[in-house]
């Protein structure tokens, strides 16, 4: 993830101002926003898919509203039970489809101009890369397909001629604060457009001030109470312990062809500025507005346009104060294995990102300690095999077995 690591991705987009919408992970918070930033603008986009796990309610409410052509449910028996309430709606013209490949299916379809990857997880990462191989406009919510397969991804990108946008908050303010000539896709390396270095902040999450000594005993529910935005839970757990953040970093070594050298963490306990980009004259841009990400999926919508979101005003003076703090690795111990692993390059990060997600579900299914996820993820990268990944197989086959050595570490832990 040097300057020359990896083909860069290209952020410009010739598709026709009107653009037809996939949206995978469609009743996820992120999901959500789209779909309400979509329906302020329905002169300019239309609904072909939605997409969801198991939320067979959500989505029929929203089938209801926008009359895709496509709803997709990743599991058969959500999708039956789909079925039967579609029919009892007397809706007829959405067709629902199930498992990965309907997932695939609907990132990839002709008709379709844009895809809103935000399926949290491992699970997102094949349709995601459909969307890329079939040269869509891809919006980038779900990290984990450049955590996992950064090096594949960017190269899909880069074969197929995909428009690639950020959507996290941060990624998308630091896209919005690089010169002209990289966001056109044009850069020659960020050091010769001129950046010294990539700023990327975080909130620090619910526990950047509570006691070391207290931190075992936390529960899921506070864990998911982020003092700044409104999360899914996994999400809200990594922003907890800034797994969050240390994913982030891999996701903008992919992204801004970089490495971990020239990215510096800020805690930003407001959320006010979402990152900055410092250039070699002493200049820092930043990004600024309220924590709310109808801004930054706005933003990759219409771009290079600027459209409605929805969003109020920041106040500026009401905000009155900003605070900036360097991270603290001991209390934030997933902030240093994400960039052990990022170092380490190769299957590393497939094994961090696996072993954080089975820790995170049996953390919320308080099967472990907030603790121990670190002590997991730990484990787990000194014990996997590790591999440069040639193919997307090389992958899942990486991420399978972390997961399994997660799964019985807990378990013999359990039972000790």
């Amino acid at each position: 993830m040097t300057e020359k690591s990896a083909p860069q991705a290209s952020f410009v987009s010739t598709k026709p101002d009107r653009q037809t919408i996939t949206v995978l992970g469609s009743t996820g918070s992120i999901g959500v926003s789209t779909l309400d930033v979509i329906a302020r603008h329905p002169d300019r986009y239309s609904l072909h898919a939605i997409t969801a796990n198991t939320q067979t309610d959500l989505l029929l409410a929203q089938v209801e509203q926008f009359s895709p052509a496509f709803a997709v449910m990743r599991d058969d028996q959500a999708a039956e039970q789909l079925q039967q309430k579609l029919a009892g709606t007397g809706l007829k013209n959405t067709v629902v489809l199930s498992g990965e490949q309907g997932l695939m299916q609907v990132a990839s379809d002709d008709s379709v101009d844009t895809v809103m990857a935000a399926i949290v997880g491992a699970a997102g990462l094949s349709p995601t890369l459909a969307a890329v191989q079939a040269g869509k406009k891809v919006l980038l919510a779900n990290k984990e397909s450049l955590v996992m397969a950064g090096h594949l991804f960017i190269q899909a990108v880069a074969e197929s001629g995909a428009t690639l946008l950020p959507i996290d908050s941060e990624h998308n303010a630091i896209f919005q604060c690089m010169p002209f000539g990289f966001q056109q896709g044009e850069c020659a390396g960020l050091h010769r457009e001129g950046v010294r270095k990539i700023l990327l902040t975080g909130s620090g999450g619910p526990f950047r001030k509570t006691p070391l000594e207290k931190l075992a005993t936390v529960t899921p529910d506070q864990a998911c109470a982020h003092p700044n935005w409104d999360m899914g839970r996994k999400i809200s757990v990594d922003s907890a312990t800034m797994m969050n953040k240390g994913l982030e970093l891999i996701e903008a070594c992919w992204l801004f062809d970089t490495g971990p050298e020239l990215i510096d963490i800020i805690v930003h306990p407001q959320s006010v500025i979402h990152s900055m980009v410092e250039y070699l004259d002493g200049s820092v841009l930043a990004q600024l507005g309220n924590p709310d990400m109808r801004t930054p999926i706005a933003h990759a919508l219409a771009f290079p346009e600027r459209i409605e979101s929805g969003v109020a005003s920041l106040d500026i003076i009401a905000t009155a104060q900003l605070d900036f703090e360097a991270p603290d690795y001991q209390r934030f111990p997933c902030l240093r294995l994400a960039t052990e692993a990022v170092r380490a390059g190769g299957t590393a990060m497939t094994v961090l990102n696996a072993a954080n997600e089975i820790a995170v579900e049996a953390f919320l299914q308080q099967r472990i300690r907030f603790t121990d996820i670190p002590v997991i993820i730990e484990h787990v990268l000194t014990n996997a095999k590790q591999v440069e990944p040639a193919s997307l197989s090389s992958v899942k086959n990486a991420d399978y077995e972390a997961r399994t050595l997660a799964e019985q570490f807990i378990s013999d832990a359990l039972a000790a």
